[in-house]
């Protein structure tokens, strides 16, 4: 099942630290991942852990895209987590990292996959989990239709 490309799912401001910074005055490229994850975590935070649900995930893959350096001059970065992929037992996240002036700085594909606890190993999504996974996808579905 693939979601429609623009559908936002999750959107937050993520304030820059002195120490994304390198000497050259921009972030530094392993800064971005690190951003990227927060986000994904407040994401699985807010939508899953906030409703009662025990979502554990491991990151399978990572697609890093650097388009353009951040300068010092933006303090925070908005970070829009999109899901546009669902599999069996996995899905992929796009995320794009914005500057003060909204331009997409990098984008970050993540594929995660689902992990029973107890196990340790990959597991289906349940019809829970997918209703996350999807309901913005849905609602813009909705909104256009």
């Amino acid at each position: 099942m693939v979601a429609p490309a623009d559908s936002t799912l999750h959107t937050m401001q993520i304030p820059v630290r002195w120490s994304d910074f390198d000497r050259y005055g921009h972030i530094m490229n392993a800064s971005y991942i690190e951003i990227a994850q927060e986000a994904r975590l407040a994401f699985a935070e807010e939508e899953f852990t906030a409703r009662g649900m025990d979502f554990a995930v491991f990151v399978r893959h990572l697609d890093v895209d650097y388009l353009r350096p951040v300068l010092p001059d933006t303090t925070e970065l908005t970070v829009e987590t999109q899901v546009v992929e669902l599999g069996n037992t996995s899905f992929t996240t796009r995320q794009e990292l914005k500057d003060r002036q909204n331009r997409v700085a990098c984008v970050v594909e993540c594929v995660q996959v689902a992990v029973d606890t107890d196990t340790s190993r990959p597991r289906e999504l349940n019809q829970a989990e997918r209703k996350v996974l999807t309901q913005t996808a849905d609602s813009v579905e909705k909104q256009e239709s």
